[in-house]
């Protein structure tokens, strides 16, 4: 009996140690069901609950106003703190230097106006910063500095009129919306890596082209509900040519040209909702593509401004006719037919999905900076069934389904072995005979409840959580756990992510490695064991994108084409060079000779022959008339010249 008293505080200490979180050290009010993590929600309770050996502390709606060192005393092990929708003001210097681990940290939904320069002092592994939705008025220049490590920070729905500047080497996510900065350039954000920046409703009235020309890895961008009159020149450089997402939605934008999106060729989501666009005077092309047009005018009750100014262009039977006073049949749609298809449940599963938050975090009623609704993307996501009005019916052949992109033209989503705009096009396979009563075997448990991969890039993977919310509708939050497949280091990384979130994009990640993602609901414990019948979490695979390296590949393979090329075309050219200047030596030379020449004919030789100084001389002497030297050759006599002799 002796030897088990005795042995009871070593085996304390054992569970203390391995992490446990034993049931009599749960907090009131609070559930301790998942290892090493705490949720406190709506406790109503103004203190922080110390539990050792705790990672994941969640303690929103609690109704805290104050926070000490001593709050945190014990809890050197946490590393996620969620804060968020209490009453905190201020966050006293220091607070949390006691937490050296942490790395997320929520401070968001809280009335604070000011955050001082030791505010986050000690937090030197701190890599997702949320504060926004509170009523920041400034922050000190200096309240960033030490957070190296930060990938995330979201300031949105504040008070902000400036920004301190953010040098943040490793960031990836920053969000600025909802503020009052009419300006921002590059020595403001300091993010070489950034791949997401998002400056919605600051009063931008344009963007400087040098700061998104330091932005050479961004993937993401949102301007939307700010002044722009124009599509800045800042989105036609080539620094943007990786960037996949923009929105320009609601911004006074005139006229939309095709140069000005010209540089952005890997974009795939462009946002122009919100926009007032003109209609009139443009040249329709009424054909089966815009039969939705009209009906769409009449359903929803729109007049245009301009009826008699809005008319077709093309083609010759619709040539000036007003496009809201025609009708379905007018656009010259083919006939449509209806053929049997084995699985037409299953057609929904292509169309576009609901359009994401405007963020990957919710805001509680009590936000004091309003949010705009982020409009549709497209008429087809505001419910789960398509409208008959909205799509004429039967218009895609073989089984397709009618479906309209962000654009507002409309597409069909084509069954297997068929294709063309309506689905016309039927691919010449045979096909084993079927039954008529075929029946469509019913999704699994496990399909449904499926997360997937939407976007992968080099650094992030964007999951699609639509189907697991959907079958969960009452779940607090979703717990996302992610690790690395491919590398040594496996061990899990843990994110809380609100049920709200039909999205959310892992970012952080390394290149070409596979990551194994999990989803189980918030606060649950999850099942492991293999032959359960109840699963509680869903998990997936994907592998991220390999870094390109085709402009060194190009570069080197430039050098040299132009190192081969360029020797020989030198070589060459001397050649030339040293021909024609021997050639100029020898012209120049026979021209002396022939100039020489003709003097000589002309005037005779420089030096005269002493023969012919004799002839002359034997002239002089005898005064008669003499001939030239019989070596001369002439047939022309030599006159003597005359002389008069002195008189003596």
């Amino acid at each position: 009996m002796s030897f088990r008293v005795t042995m009871l505080p070593y085996i304390l200490l054992l569970f203390l140690s391995s992490g446990l979180v034993l049931s009599s050290d749960c907090p009131a009010d609070c559930t301790c069901q998942v290892p090493e993590s705490i949720f406190c929600i709506q406790r109503r309770a103004s203190t922080v609950p110390r539990v050792p050996s705790t990672k994941n502390l969640y303690i929103f709606q609690n109704g805290i106003d104050t926070l000490s060192q001593d709050d945190f005393r014990g809890l050197g092990e946490l590393q996620l703190l969620d804060l968020s929708q209490n009453e905190l003001t201020e966050i006293p210097d220091g607070v949390f230097e006691m937490l050296s681990k942490l790395k997320n940290l929520d401070l968001s939904t809280n009335p604070i106006t000011h955050i001082s320069k030791d505010s986050f002092s000690g937090l030197v592994q701190l890599e997702r910063l949320y504060l926004h939705a509170n009523s920041i008025q400034s922050i000190h220049p200096e309240a960033f500095e030490g957070l190296e490590m930060l990938l995330e920070l979201k300031l949105q729905g504040n008070q902000l009129t400036s920004l301190p500047s953010l040098h943040f080497p490793k960031l990836l996510l920053l969000d600025l919306s909802h503020n009052n900065i009419p300006s921002l350039g590059p020595s403001d954000l300091q993010t070489p890596h950034l791949e997401a920046l998002k400056v919605a409703a600051l009063g931008l009235t344009s963007v400087d082209e040098d700061l998104i020309s330091s932005l050479g890895n961004l993937h993401e961008l949102d301007i939307s509900s700010n002044q722009l009159t124009q599509v800045p020149q800042a989105l036609k450089q080539d620094s943007l040519k990786g960037l996949i997402k923009l929105s320009l939605a609601a911004n006074p934008l005139g006229e939309l040209k095709a140069e000005d999106f010209q540089k952005l060729t890997g974009l795939q989501e462009l946002d122009l909702s919100g926009l007032n666009l003109q209609a009139a005077e443009n040249p329709f092309n009424c054909l089966c593509p815009l039969a939705w047009f009209p009906v769409w005018l009449k359903e929803k009750e729109v007049d245009l401004g301009r009826p008699e100014e809005t008319r077709c262009h093309f083609p010759l039977v619709n040539a000036g006719k007003k496009l809201s006073a025609l009708e379905h049949k007018d656009f010259g749609c083919p006939p449509t037919t209806t053929l049997p298809t084995t699985a037409p449940e299953t057609t929904h599963t292509n169309a576009i999905p609901p359009p994401s938050p405007p963020s990957e975090e919710t805001f509680s009623s009590k936000t004091p900076y309003p949010f705009p609704p982020e409009p549709p993307v497209s008429p087809s996501s505001t419910s789960g069934e398509y409208e008959p009005h909205i799509c004429p019916p039967n218009i895609c052949l073989n089984g397709g389904t009618c479906n309209f992109d962000p654009l507002g033209q409309l597409s069909c989503l084509c069954p297997p072995r068929t294709s063309g705009l309506y689905c016309e096009n039927v691919d010449e396979v045979p096909e084993p005979p079927k039954p008529s009563t075929t029946e469509v075997a019913p999704m699994t448990p496990a399909e449904l409840d499926a997360i997937s991969s939407r976007h992968v890039t080099s650094t992030s993977i964007l999951l699609d959580l639509h189907r697991f919310i959907e079958t969960r509708p009452h779940i607090r939050g979703i717990r996302l756990t992610y690790r690395n497949l491919s590398g040594p280091d496996r061990r899990p990384i843990i994110l809380s992510v609100p049920a709200s979130y039909p999205e959310y994009t892992l970012r952080g990640l390394k290149p070409n490695c596979t990551y194994l993602v999990c989803a189980s609901p918030l606060g649950e414990r999850i099942n492991s064991r293999v032959n359960s019948s109840v699963e509680t979490r869903t998990c997936t695979e994907a592998r991220t994108e390999g870094v390109s390296v085709i402009n060194s590949e190009s570069r080197v393979e430039t050098q040299s084409t132009l190192t081969y090329t360029l020797i020989p075309a030198l070589a060459a050219l001397a050649l030339v060079l040293g021909l024609a200047v021997v050639a100029g030596t020898i012209i120049c030379v026979r021209k002396r000779r022939q100039a020489k020449a003709g003097m000589e004919l002309e005037l005779g030789p420089a030096d005269p022959d002493p023969m012919e100084l004799e002839g002359i001389k034997a002239c002089l002497e005898n005064g008669g008339n003499g001939t030239l030297p019989h070596k001369l050759n002439t047939s022309f006599p030599l006159q003597c010249p005359s002389h008069e002799l002195p008189q003596d």
